[in-house]
């Protein structure tokens, strides 16, 4: 099977242990891409009845990243459910259950405990804060790491529909400071919580101080935007024809996971 995007974050934190953006990648990698969560029997409305793997003590799920490797696992018939890693974790709140991972089937299983899903969740959780501030100026981008404009393009290009494109540009703010914005223009008001949130878990998850950068929202017919677009670094976000008739995964919505029996 050919190596998928969380196989090659497993292998990169594995060949550096010590290294802590290494790992951070691998757990935004698992944050990002969809699971396939094993079942005892198929979903009942939005109840299902994860099958748990008893091992020294603990108690895992068993989630692959793709369905040909639970199927490998589990056999052809084996029920599943298809959730986001962000969302297995917000699911597991309160439970002491960790992630058995692509167990027996790929180079990137790996045993999590309850633990290391606990902080990812509260990783994901943490909020950005919302503040006012008038710009003074717009300048290049400059001294951020390459590292975080990956980590933004990655992020972005998932965010379907959400908004024209952004721009990353140094900024001077009147009354003082200088930071980065990233500027989403057109950004579709429903998205721009998920926005801000890929932003600062672009942030998180490349080892970058919280704060580092800013986050704004433009309309096209902003006399600032000419300027973001004469020096800033631009970001295209995949576009379709309407975000309404996006198909919803089971346990899609991020404030209702599926209920474990």
């Amino acid at each position: 099977m050919t190596q998928t995007p969380l196989d090659t974050a497993h292998a990169a934190m594995m060949a550096a242990p010590d290294d802590d953006t290494a790992r951070l990648r691998f757990y935004e990698r698992m944050a990002d891409v969809e699971l396939f969560l094993l079942l005892e029997a198929e979903p009942e409305g939005d109840q299902i009845n994860p099958r748990v793997l008893d091992l020294e003590g603990a108690q895992y799920l068993l989630a692959f990243d793709r369905a040909q490797r639970l199927a490998q696992y589990a056999g052809e018939a084996g029920a599943y459910v298809a959730l986001s890693g962000r969302n297995v974790a917000a699911m597991l709140e309160g439970q002491p259950l960790g992630i058995a991972l692509n167990m027996d089937v790929a180079p990137s299983a790996i045993l999590l405990p309850d633990t290391a899903v606990a902080w990812l969740r509260e990783t994901l959780t943490n909020k950005a804060a919302q503040i006012e501030a008038k710009i003074e100026s717009v300048l290049p981008p400059k001294g951020l790491p390459e590292q975080l404009i990956t980590a933004i393009d990655e992020k972005l290009a998932t965010a379907t529909g959400m908004a024209a494109n952004a721009w990353l540009v140094g900024v001077a703010y009147e009354g003082g400071g200088r930071g980065h914005l990233l500027a989403f223009i057109d950004a579709i008001p429903r998205a721009q919580d998920a926005l801000v949130r890929a932003a600062s878990e672009a942030l998180t998850f490349s080892g970058i101080e919280a704060g580092a950068m800013d986050v704004g929202f433009f309309n096209h017919s902003d006399p600032t935007v000419t300027k973001l677009m004469k020096v800033g670094l631009r970001f295209d976000l995949p576009q379709m024809e309407t975000l309404q008739n996006t198909p919803r995964l089971p346990g899609g919505d991020t404030g209702a996971p599926p209920i474990l029996k």
